[in-house]
């Protein structure tokens, strides 16, 4: 799913294109519509990652606490929940709070694809 449908829903492009399907116009000018929408979404979420791309760069270039804040903000964080969820009710035994489980997986993948999909953007720039 694209960056831009993550962000305004699951749905986005499926209303878009319910919306188009409600024209009073002929089906040509309704795939012609539904292609210029989907370029539309595509350039967008282009420049959602290419800013994200340049932010990381302009970081990296201007100094150690710049470069470094998003890291240890990340890090200071991710301790602090860490510490909060396996500490949550563990007097005696340890049980994890199926409450933390959501949360622990969302960040993990929010993690990872950001990571390695922002290194991968980077990659392929280079070459």
């Amino acid at each position: 799913m694209s960056i831009i449908g993550k962000i305004l829903g699951s749905d986005v492009l499926k209303n878009v294109h319910n919306i188009v399907d409600e024209l009073h116009s002929s089906p040509v000018e309704k795939k012609e519509l539904k292609i210029k929408l989907q370029e539309v979404l595509t350039k967008a979420e282009s420049n959602a990652q290419e800013q994200v791309t340049r932010r990381w760069e302009a970081d990296a270039k201007a100094g150690w606490l710049p470069a470094n804040i998003r890291p240890i903000t990340l890090a200071f964080l991710t301790m602090i929940f860490v510490i909060i969820s396996f500490f949550d009710g563990n007097l005696g035994s340890f049980t994890m709070n199926p409450i933390y489980v959501p949360v622990y997986q969302t960040l993990m993948m929010v993690v990872y694809s950001a990571y390695f999909a922002g290194r991968s953007i980077e990659k392929i720039k280079k070459k």
